[in-house]
């Protein structure tokens, strides 16, 4: 067996180097099934080591079944333990990996939509009340949580949403999640199966799609205009699950639901018997006059809504809530402890004191004025570009605009092509339930971005353009 070598200087004990190196010769079929082994006696001679160190060596390569001993014949390797090689493959997807990654441009300007300005979390603040949580925290408050979240925090949110949203709740009808999208999952499994229809906006976000389908349900896409949904071209013949809409900022076009179709939107549900779903993602950052009201706030028992910390403060927290109607408050629960028991506890209790000692209202009225800043800036670079081959839609709230090209479709070649050059910009025909219909728009994000990126990325972006 003078295929084993063992290097003394190194940190890995000797028997794991045997160990190992037997592993591996069994595995690649270079010591085969029904093979005899040395004796622990024979292998410590030959390695010149203590025989304690090839015994337990064995008994790892016995424990995980790569030998089996014969009662007066010895050690062999055991049945059924070569593993054909799949090197060339995995070589294969390394280089591609490899190639994708070294192609990425260390200055590509990313126009990617939903990312707040993530080197403006208030950090300072926010670890001094971790500091302080953990500190002081109380016992309890290592163990499992519930899965709704904590009590003081949703007491807390219940209030600020009243204030800020006109949203009518009590806390009992909060759960906190891991996000808007645990939250659009729960709706789904509390309220459709296989043959449910789902009215929702198109465009929406792509993701919405895969989520509501995957339990099989049928989409029913209402096209949307400058003013989100046109309601008055609801299906009247059908009973859906729900209705999903985004009134406050249409994602991804921007238009802002009017009093006239939501009242039409809550009468249709209403007569349907079906609830409403309003995600409203992004509507604190509102730039022209005061924020929208919600939708939730005219039907409290027809509305489901849902709200997330993502786009306000930071995506990795992954603090997201859902107020459910009374009706649906003990299943929501129930399915919210089957998914993850409950979020984590940390960072609800940080971001009580944050919310409590006034921290997100002045983080959330500084952040507008850097981002209209930015918006600003983006919709002057567009049209010092571009002048007036270009249209801006949906800039009135959140961090992202829709430019609309006269008479240039964004085909998947020539996103590829943007991208080859430097800019990464976004398709709205991606999120399209009926397709050929926005070609020529593009999501451009700017919340993550400075001045001098959004100069950059409009310049490269005529270059390939014109």
């Amino acid at each position: 067996m003078t295929w084993i070598e063992l290097d003394r200087s190194s940190g890995t004990p000797l028997y794991r180097q045997v160990y190992k190196s037997y592993r591996t010769k069994i595995l690649n079929g270079e010591l085969q099934s029904g093979e005899r082994i040395p004796s622990t006696r024979e292998l410590s001679t030959q390695l010149q080591v203590s025989r304690n160190i090839i015994v337990e060596a064995y008994e790892q390569l016995f424990a995980e079944g790569y030998i089996e001993g014969r009662h007066g014949s010895g050690t062999f390797v055991a049945e059924g333990t070569y593993l054909e090689s799949r090197h060339q493959t995995v070589s294969k997807l390394e280089t591609e990996l490899i190639k994708k990654i070294s192609s990425e441009q260390h200055d590509l300007v990313d126009f990617r939509p939903g990312i707040p300005a993530l080197s403006l979390f208030p950090r300072k603040i926010w670890m001094q009340l971790a500091q302080q949580e953990c500190t002081h925290a109380p016992d309890e408050a290592w163990g499992y949580g519930k899965p709704e979240g904590l009590l003081k925090l949703r007491t807390i949110l219940a209030r600020y949403l009243l204030r800020t949203r006109g949203v009518v709740c009590h806390p009992d009808q909060l759960i906190v999640t891991t996000g808007a999208t645990q939250s659009i999952s729960l709706i789904t499994k509390l309220l459709l199966t296989h043959t449910s229809d789902v009215i929702l906006e198109d465009p929406i976000t792509h993701e919405i799609h895969t989520i509501f389908t995957q339990p099989g349900a049928r989409l029913c896409p209402v096209p949307v205009d400058q003013q989100g949904m046109i309601t008055q071209d609801l299906p009247l013949h059908t009973q859906p699950g729900f209705v999903y809409v985004t009134p406050s900022h249409q994602y991804p076009l921007g238009g802002v639901l009017p009093i006239q179709r939501r009242v039409q939107l809550i009468n249709f549900a209403r007569t349907t018997d079906c609830y409403i779903v309003e995600d409203d993602y992004d509507s604190e950052f509102r730039y022209e006059g005061a924020p929208i009201s919600s939708l939730q706030g005219l039907d409290p028992e027809r509305v489901i809504y849902i709200g997330t910390f993502s786009k306000i403060l930071s995506p990795a927290l992954r603090i997201g809530y859902l107020i459910l109607p009374p009706t649906l408050i003990n299943r929501g629960r129930h399915l919210k402890w089957l998914t993850d028991l409950h979020t984590p506890t940390w960072e609800q209790m940080i971001l009580t004191r944050f919310i409590e000692e006034g921290h997100l209202e002045r983080h959330i009225a500084k952040m507008k004025k850097i981002y209209r800043k930015r918006r600003n800036y983006l919709v002057g670079c567009l049209t010092d570009n571009f002048g007036d081959q270009i249209t801006v839609l949906g800039h009135s709230t959140g961090l992202h605009l829709i430019a609309e090209f006269l008479n240039i479709q964004f085909t998947a070649q020539r996103l590829e092509e943007l991208e080859q050059n430097g800019v990464r910009v976004y398709s709205v025909e991606i999120h399209a339930i009926e397709k050929g219909k926005h070609l020529q728009r593009i999501i451009l994000g700017y919340g993550n971005l400075s001045e001098e990126q959004i100069k950059k990325g409009v310049q490269r972006l005529a270059s390939i353009l014109k």
